[in-house]
């Protein structure tokens, strides 16, 4: 189990990002956190595999706080947590199978990851992680030279070549239409249901929660208002929704908001 104990972030400049934030993870949900830009789901996702160094509170996994480790300690704790990002993070100039294999980062030794020299049954994994997302034939092709979607496939086979418990996402499907949005979200469910990944990802659109989501935490502001399963979302009420994002907000085109 995951456990966020009333964590909180303030930023430099005196956001609070974050503020007494508290909810469980069950191991091998599909935990979807909704919200408007700026409630605080990139915020809280960064702040678990410390990305962002979190300013009070606790994260709390197999007994061991993440958010009190040392740099020095964290190594270990960041193999088993991927991270799928909105905008890929991909090195272009590189090819596909370069890029998947800097999921290993972590457990190779410094000189042998900066010239990407990896072992052999590392550049097998890849290998087997490309063909689970659909991309044997693109592998010695630049990251560049993919579409949208196809770089998206390229990240989450990233971060399962980490060999992760938990796979962290963030608003991986934001800049691609609605048909790849369903493509992305069905790999990530499929590696949830079939190797019993968590995988804890931020959305914005209300059908694909509803569609994905085993549980919802909602954040407004920095603080949890809205707590909920799937089916939930799909009885939500106005005054549940508005609560979520804010008076002025509509909901419009089968779950999008605006």
């Amino acid at each position: 189990m995951l456990e966020y104990k009333k964590l909180s972030k303030t930023y430099p400049d005196g956001t609070e990002a974050l503020r007494n934030v508290s909810f469980d993870v069950e191991e091998g949900e599909f935990l979807v956190i909704i919200g408007l830009s700026g409630s605080g789901k990139s915020t809280l996702l960064r702040c678990t595999n410390r990305l962002i160094d979190p300013t009070s509170g606790g994260i709390v996994w197999d007994g061991t706080d993440i958010a009190a480790l040392a740099n020095k300690d964290l190594r270990p704790v960041r193999r088993k947590i991927g991270m799928v990002f909105q905008h890929f993070n991909l090195v272009k100039r590189l090819s596909v199978m370069n890029n998947v294999l800097s999921g290993r980062l972590g457990y190779v030794n410094d000189s042998s990851s900066f010239f990407y020299r990896f072992p052999q049954e590392d550049k097998d994994k890849a290998m087997a992680a490309l063909k689970r997302v659909g991309l044997t034939e693109q592998a010695w092709k630049r990251a560049s030279e993919l579409s949208g979607g196809q770089q998206q496939r390229v990240g989450i086979a990233r971060a399962l070549m980490q060999e992760p418990r938990i796979i962290l996402a963030d608003e991986p499907v934001a800049s691609l239409d609605p048909v790849l949005a369903h493509t992305i979200l069905g790999y990530l469910e499929k590696l949830n249901k079939e190797d019993g990944i968590t995988v804890i990802c931020s959305l914005h659109y209300l059908d694909l929660v509803q569609r994905y989501a085993t549980r919802v935490v909602g954040l407004r502001d920095g603080e949890v208002v809205y707590r909920g399963t799937g089916e939930d979302i799909r009885k939500m009420t106005d005054a549940q929704f508005k609560e979520i994002y804010g008076e002025d907000a509509e909901r419009v085109n089968a779950g999008a908001v605006s």
